[in-house]
């Protein structure tokens, strides 16, 4: 059976990470973001509800909810603040990279690492950074990363997975978004690998995993940027009537909800992929490609809206546009998205058949 919505239990918990989005996440977020750090209080209100480990194994000590589970959480919180939402994730992908590339164990040596996820663990995809292996040692520059501090990292390339938790160095630097998770370039010098995974496959899948994790980040973004512009143009009068009365505003509206409902589709799709075992590389490349498309187009969609005002601080779209920005440059950004969505294509046995035969 293919379904897609949430069950039961996942409603709960989706309605809990909503209330806790609403109430603790935006009211503060300019302060977040200006202090580069999230509150002490929201962080004991997050350990409180235990969200954390949702899609942790059930042998970690986890819920054991799955990929899907997560991709619902993660929007929910970005909607928010994405910023936050980082912030109080103590794995992010990077767990279950190593779930991917090493199995139960491997992503025990994780846990702790992270002090049982009292500190932050970072994943970075080789094609974002400088790396350069000599024996046992990791040498790697990362331009930027959502952090300011960390107890391990792993790297993720297309043979495996290396786990580093020692010689992480940050430098702040101020960044365009994410600031409530902080902003750093991050350096290592000849730092100690502790534990290396070699899976090529399981490779490919931790990159698929962290793309849809990424993804449903950005899908909280863009949800929040359509919900705001739109009541913003219900409110907002000209000539008489609402603004969004108005039939071009109506119709960029509509095109941006459409566009942010066929993404989640996708999303979702390859996230179900994941729980049930299948393959999913292809399915999260697209996915992951098709929500920086519509981030290209939505955030400035949402400023635009708001004329003038979508530049102001008092209004969250100008945050929204930027943070889309920073996170769609993750995982190799859009590029690597398509060429190994299409690479998966043409390895089929009549690529062109589209082409040559019609609509089949």
């Amino acid at each position: 059976m293919f379904d897609l919505e949430p069950d039961d239990e996942l409603a709960l918990v989706l309605e809990t990470a909503r209330r806790l989005a609403r109430d603790e996440l935006v009211p503060p977020m300019r302060t977040h973001e200006a202090e580069r750090s999230i509150s002490k209080a929201l962080s004991a209100s997050w350990d409180e509800v235990g969200l954390s480990t949702l899609d942790v194994p059930i042998e970690l000590d986890g819920a054991g909810m799955g990929c899907l589970a997560r991709v619902h959480l993660n929007e929910a919180l970005a909607e928010g603040d994405v910023g936050a939402a980082i912030a109080l994730d103590p794995y992010g992908p990077a767990l279950v990279a190593l779930l991917e590339t090493g199995g139960t164990d491997a992503a025990r040596t994780l846990v702790e690492a992270t002090d049982g996820g009292t500190r932050r663990a970072l994943y970075v995809d080789a094609r974002d950074a400088v790396v350069r292996e000599d024996g046992n040692r990791l040498t790697l520059d990362v331009a930027w990363v959502a952090a300011e501090d960390a107890a391990a990292l792993v790297l993720v390339d297309d043979a495996g997975a290396r786990l580093v938790a020692e010689g992480l160095s940050f430098d702040p630097v101020r960044g365009a978004g994410l600031r409530a998770a902080g902003g750093a370039r991050l350096r290592l010098e000849g730092a100690p690998i502790a534990h290396r995974f070699e899976n090529p496959d399981g490779a490919a899948r931790a990159r698929a995993r962290a793309r849809l994790h990424t993804a449903s980040l950005l899908l909280g973004i863009l949800s929040a940027t359509c919900s705001f512009s739109a009541d913003y143009a219900q409110e907002r009068q000209a000539f008489g009537r609402p603004i969004a009365h108005h039939q071009a505003l109506a119709f960029l509206i509509t095109d941006m909800r459409i566009a942010l409902d066929a993404a989640r589709l996708v999303v979702h799709e390859a996230a179900w992929r994941v729980d049930q075992g299948l393959p999913c590389e292809t399915e999260a490349a697209s996915a992951w490609a098709e929500c920086i498309e519509i981030a290209r187009t939505l955030g400035p969609n949402g400023v635009q809206i708001l004329g003038g005002h979508g530049f102001m601080a008092d209004y969250p779209v100008e945050k929204h546009m930027r943070e889309a920005r920073a996170l769609s440059l993750l995982h190799g950004g859009f590029d690597a998205a398509i060429e190994d969505a299409g690479r998966a294509l043409v390895a089929t046995a009549s690529p062109l058949a589209l082409g040559q035969e019609g609509a089949l």
